[in-house]
């Protein structure tokens, strides 16, 4: 049976040469770089036909399996990715193809309106937008308020009216469902008024009105209202 032996038994040079050991083991630690992780880039968008041929027969579960994919993409093991450094073609292509696999789809659209469209990057927000507004052509009804948001967007980010505008007309134009409420109906009105266009403002605020799908008094009261202050500022333009 081995005989333990106390601490105080041990010489003192041998503690001393232990403790310089584990000092110099811990400076060696602290004074080697640290491992360095490298972003891999994002892959190409595989074709639509390679995607339906993998997700086995499961198209919607696969959409929602690559949105995921695409969204912790910015986060990858020891690296983050700041979404202004990501290609956003391939993004876009990515978003593209999940929409493709499920249309009836919205999370590529919150995807797209609030998180890539939020980098400091005109040129990358302007991209997002514009396929926002590609893929509300596509179902209207059901897309109408990621065009709004972009809408938004161009007008307090961009402070580009004629592009708000161009969105706020195409809901006007092509959302027409039950389901569309009447404030988006109104958007071109009251960018129109803010771009000074206020003769256009009034002509579209009263054909709005003319069509009698308004039914909310309180609505119809607040348009009548607005459409009074508009004749008035035209009438004293002229």
């Amino acid at each position: 049976m081995p005989v333990q032996r106390s601490i105080r038994q041990i010489p003192v040079a041998v503690v001393a040469a232990l403790m310089l050991c584990i000092a110099l083991q811990i400076s060696w630690g602290l004074a080697s770089p640290r491992p360095t992780a490298y972003a891999q880039a994002l892959l190409p968008t595989p074709s639509l036909a390679a995607l339906r041929l993998a997700n086995l027969g499961e198209p919607i579960a696969f959409a929602q399996l690559t949105a995921l994919y695409l969204q912790a993409f910015d986060n990858q093991p020891g690296v983050s990715i700041p979404f202004s450094d990501l290609d956003y073609s391939l993004v876009v292509g990515w978003l593209t193809r999940v929409l493709e696999l499920d249309p009836a789809a919205q999370y590529p659209l919150v995807m797209a309106s609030h998180l890539y469209s939020q980098v400091p990057d005109e040129a990358r927000q302007r991209q997002m937008l514009d396929f926002i507004y590609q893929a509300f052509l596509q179902d209207p009804n059901r897309r109408w308020q990621w065009l709004a948001h972009a809408a938004v967007v161009a007008k307090h980010r961009l402070h580009d009216l004629p592009l708000a505008l161009r969105y706020a007309q195409a809901i006007a134009h092509n959302a027409r469902g039950k389901n569309v409420p009447h404030w988006a109906q109104q958007m071109p009105i009251f960018i129109l008024e803010d771009m000074g266009e206020a003769q256009s403002a009034k002509v579209l605020l009263g054909a709005l009105l003319a069509e009698g799908k308004i039914s909310d008094p309180r609505e119809i009261h607040l348009l009548t209202q607005r459409l009074k202050t508009l004749e008035e500022k035209t009438g004293a333009l002229r």
